[in-house]
């Protein structure tokens, strides 16, 4: 994959590329998006460690960074937006799944009270994202609530993935290992923060 994504830098198709994967993983979270935008960050470590004058033809990492969280935003509101006009069908499937039921009544409770760290939370946990944002819709939760954290997520998702990919190649390389070992700890802090959001329900 850094193969192929280092052959994208160059242009400003890289952001789209990124963008358009992020936009589509809550809805698929199979998408490779988080291997995609740490790949993506360690060519733009590359490229500036480089010495052949072309840093501006690697992926500008505020940019990217900017790209990564914003798409999340939108992927958000767009499952927010379908889960409201879901209607009753949306309802008893979520009814159904006690895991959605579960994550859905929590985040109402967490919003409710003022605080939204389970969406934050939700961001890394593997298809967290999804449950998170269908269930707030799904719940006619008020978009001024769960907007500012979702907002909040995506950045710290963005910042802390590409950071893992720019600080890895940085300190590793810019090798398959870098990527790897990136990969391996943006997969680490999904693993705690589905734990985290797993106790107070087994409490």
């Amino acid at each position: 994959m850094l193969e192929s994504v280092g052959s994208l830098t160059g242009s400003p198709w890289i952001y789209a590329v990124v963008a358009l994967s992020i936009l589509f993983d809550v809805f698929l979270p199979v998408l490779p998006s988080g291997v995609l935008v740490i790949a993506a960050a360690t060519a733009a470590a590359a490229g500036s460690g480089a010495e052949t004058g072309q840093a501006g033809q690697v992926p500008d990492i505020l940019v990217l960074i900017l790209s990564a969280a914003t798409a999340s935003v939108m992927g958000d509101l767009v499952a927010y937006r379908l889960a409201w006009r879901g209607g009753e069908r949306l309802d008893r499937a979520i009814a159904r799944s006690r895991r959605l039921a579960s994550a859905q009544e929590r985040l109402g409770s967490a919003l409710a009270r003022g605080g939204g760290a389970l969406v934050v939370l939700a961001r890394f946990a593997p298809a967290g994202r999804s449950v998170v944002s269908f269930g707030a819709g799904a719940a006619h939760r008020n978009v001024r609530e769960f907007l500012p954290w979702s907002a909040l997520a995506g950045i710290a998702w963005a910042a802390y993935s590409v950071g893992l990919g720019y600080f890895g190649a940085q300190w590793l390389g810019t090798t398959w290992l870098a990527t790897a070992v990136s990969f391996a700890a943006l997969v680490g802090a999904g693993a705690v923060a589905a734990y985290v959001m797993r106790r107070p329900a087994e409490a």
